[in-house]
């Protein structure tokens, strides 16, 4: 199994990128349950972010893509607002291990 990231890594109600032989992969958390996304926005075909880890709205409810203000649902990637509503970000499989390594799912 190819390990993603250390879920210490990433804080709760918060995200960050990952370059992996996969692309670069988004970890993020929400009530302790740990979701990865492809950073690769449906509408415009580019990464959400435009600094660095950047990647949850000002109130950290909902991932966004910087470039056009679309959000997107943590648990599901399910675009809620913005011109992508309805498409979702590429959902990657994981399993997080009780040493705290985040994988890609086999």
């Amino acid at each position: 199994m190819e390990m993603i990231c250390k879920t210490e890594q990433v804080d709760e109600r918060d995200a960050r990128s990952f370059d992996t032989p996969k692309g670069e992969v988004i970890v993020t958390q929400r009530d302790g349950m740990f979701y990865a996304y492809l950073n690769h926005c449906p509408h415009l075909g580019v990464s959400l972010e435009f600094q660095e880890n950047q990647f949850m709205d000002m109130d950290r409810e909902f991932l966004i893509c910087a470039n056009h203000g679309a959000l997107f649902q943590v648990e599901d990637g399910l675009c809620v607002f913005g011109p992508c509503k309805g498409q979702a970000l590429t959902k990657i499989d994981i399993e997080v291990h009780s040493d705290g390594g985040v994988f890609f799912r086999a």
